[in-house]
């Protein structure tokens, strides 16, 4: 049996508290758009907390247990999700927690895992440009920063359906961790390897979330009947499970913030490589280890409809799309990605500080034991303090957008035989990006029906460039309507 140690590490870009209470909304920035709506202050003093009581010490430990089981090749393997913006905050503000990351890449025995680089729900917008570009970026930062080359996928939350498992598929990666819900595999266990249907080549991963938990939400908690925990328990726990991997997986922040030291946690991690290696039929294994040697026992299949993530007990997107106030920021995201749609520099920067995850779960309104897990989470009193917040700093973040770029009020949408692809221009730059992505029938489409020429001379107010555009319109001049655009763009408001 071999046993999968995975660890999603992250920290978010908090919006400030003070934007909408201060009187910001409508004013000029002092200083950068970054830090006129993010508290980079908070973000620093809670990463140092964290790196101190959690990141260093915890790495520290594996590196330690990494070396004495070297020689054995059942001994401790690790993956690591780590995000762009940790990854940015380690630069900034813990130059030495990096550091420690690049020794546990050296070891060769752990793993790091592709996700988005700003922590995002962009797996489920229509547009699937954006998602692909944050994978990209985290590539090339993981690349650059730890030397790293994923081939495994973790998406955020472990967010999963079929349309996403398309997507991450078409990327080339060999596999994806996901979410062990009985929803979803039934009668089915969640330690062994499975397939996503659709994509044979993509193999899937579950989390064991009874097992995970035990360890994530319960190592301290005293009202369990199974505390103290301590790593000769688990390990018999993990011994006696069936099937072809345990998969283990929580946040980082699990050993030494969630859990602090002084309940035994750091001791805890110390000790259970020792006591896995102390059962014959145990050993560790990255997630990519496990799909290289296992062959799938089924295919699995969700629905987008249905769609999974490890949050809270339902295990779907209600933690972040549960109610209005969520969905009108996620709706706005969206809206402004089509207007920044060929947009480069400081506006599209800001926007994507703007699309973490964390910013609609501390909207999180439902209460209870998942609603304690939010307020834990959240640097605002109360989820509407959090919403109103967050919404009054995109809306006036939109409205700076449009002024700045000159983004028109009807955009040009992209389509194929009447239906929309998923792009929207609202300026010319954006015009200019599109017609160079979508295909020569969609183009064809368009300039058939001289939707080009009427765009810009009733929306954008260019007659001119109307009239040039309408001409090769008129000859089914593809390559020359991307061209013109193409300059064209150069000329109008930067943006």
């Amino acid at each position: 049996m071999k046993i999968v140690l995975a660890f999603e590490v992250h920290q978010p870009t908090r919006i400030r508290g003070d934007f909408l209470w201060g009187e910001k909304i409508w004013t000029k920035p002092e200083g950068t758009l970054r830090d006129f709506y993010f508290d980079r202050k908070l973000d620093s003093d809670i990463f140092v907390r964290a790196s101190r009581k959690a990141y260093l010490p915890s790495n520290r430990i594996i590196l330690e247990k990494l070396d004495e089981q070297k020689r054995d090749p059942r001994g401790l393997r690790v993956a690591f999700g780590v995000s762009g913006t940790f990854l940015e905050q380690a630069e900034a503000y813990m130059p030495d927690l990096l550091e420690s990351f690049r020794q546990l890449a050296s070891t060769g025995r752990v793993e790091f895992m592709e996700e988005t680089y700003y922590h995002s729900l962009s797996s489920l917008y229509e547009d699937q440009e954006e998602f692909k570009e944050q994978v990209a970026m985290h590539r090339e930062k993981l690349r650059d920063l730890l030397g790293a080359q994923p081939t495994f996928f973790e998406n955020t939350e472990l967010i999963y359906n079929d349309q996403v498992a398309q997507r991450v598929a078409s990327m080339g990666y060999k596999g994806m961790f996901t979410e062990g819900a009985e929803r979803v595999l039934g009668w089915r266990s969640p330690n062994y390897v499975y397939s996503s249907r659709g994509q044979p080549k993509l193999r899937l991963l579950f989390r064991n979330y009874r097992l995970s938990d035990d360890i994530a939400f319960r190592f301290s908690a005293r009202w369990w009947s199974e505390w103290p925990l301590t790593a000769d328990k688990y390990s018999s726990w993990l011994a006696s499970q069936e099937g072809q991997y345990v998969g283990l997986f929580m946040d980082y922040e699990t050993f030494g913030e969630h859990h602090w030291p002084e309940t035994g946690i750091h001791d805890f991690l110390r000790a259970l490589p020792d006591e896995v290696l102390k059962h014959e039929g145990l050993g560790f294994a990255t997630p990519s280890e496990v799909v290289d040697s296992e062959a799938p026992a089924d295919e699995v299949s969700v629905d987008p409809s249905s769609t999974i993530s490890w949050a809270d007990m339902e295990r779907d997107t209600s933690c972040w799309l549960g109610n209005a106030m969520q969905w009108a920021y996620f709706l706005t995201i969206q809206r402004l990605g089509r207007e920044l749609y060929g947009a480069e520099g400081e506006l599209r920067q800001v926007w994507r500080y703007f699309q973490l995850s964390d910013i609609p779960y501390y909207m999180y309104t439902y209460g209870g034991g998942p609603g304690e897990v939010h307020s834990y989470f959240s640097p605002y009193s109360t989820p509407y303090d959090a919403g109103v917040t967050a919404l009054a700093a995109v809306w006036d973040f939109e409205k700076r957008v449009r002024s700045e770029i000159g983004a028109v009020d009807h955009p040009f949408v992209f389509a194929r035989e009447g239906r929309s692809v998923g792009k929207y221009a609202y300026t010319v730059q954006g015009l200019a990006k599109g017609v160079r992505e979508v295909g020569d029938d969609c183009l064809m489409e368009h300039a058939s029906k001289a939707d080009l020429s009427r765009w810009l001379g009733l929306e954008v107010g260019d007659l001119e460039l109307s009239r040039h555009v309408k001409a090769l319109e008129e000859r089914g001049d593809l390559e020359g309507i991307r061209q013109i655009l193409q300059r064209a763009a150069q000329g109008h408001k930067r943006i």
